[in-house]
């Protein structure tokens, strides 16, 4: 599903939701379904053409501490050509974990919604901040995320 807001309509774990609607009461979003309409927003600021992902991050009373999404160090203009070749500049984006887990200090975050499954890597990182509850919307085969919370505890699941 792709992400879409306009007129007052945002797609949410695969449904409309008018945001204009008195009925949107009877529809609540769920945590983790609230969680993961932040991070598609995020993901909409990235600047990456192959590939936009985004991230927010809930405290313990599932307040919003952060929000974030992959794109270069901030600061950094990309040269022309740049975003022509993805292997090539791959090695320079940053995740959008990780851009997330630096808004924020080790503990502070319960929950981190994220619309694609985290690499090894960022899973690790999440790990390390002490996240328990991670949702993503689209699974990314080339990790070992669903190993690492297995023998960490963290509950790892898919919305939408």
């Amino acid at each position: 599903m792709r992400n879409s807001f306009s007129g007052g309509t945002f797609a949410v774990a695969s449904r409309r939701v008018d945001l204009h609607d008195s009925r949107m009461s009877e529809e609540r979003l769920s945590i983790p379904e609230y969680a993961m309409a932040l991070a598609e927003v995020a993901s909409l600021r990235s600047e990456d053409p192959f590939r936009k992902v985004g991230a927010a991050a809930l405290d313990w009373d599932n307040r919003v501490i952060a929000t974030a999404y992959n794109g270069l160090a901030p600061g950094f203009d990309a040269p022309i050509g740049f975003w022509d070749n993805r292997d090539d500049r791959q090695k320079f984006m940053l995740h959008a974990e990780v851009n997330l887990c630096s808004l924020f200090k080790r503990g502070e975050a319960r929950l981190v919604a994220t619309t694609t499954m985290p690499c090894t890597a960022c899973m690790q990182t999440l790990c390390a901040y002490g996240i328990e509850e991670i949702y993503y919307r689209e699974i990314y085969k080339e990790s070992d995320a669903p190993e690492i919370a297995m023998v960490y505890g963290i509950k790892l699941q898919q919305v939408g």
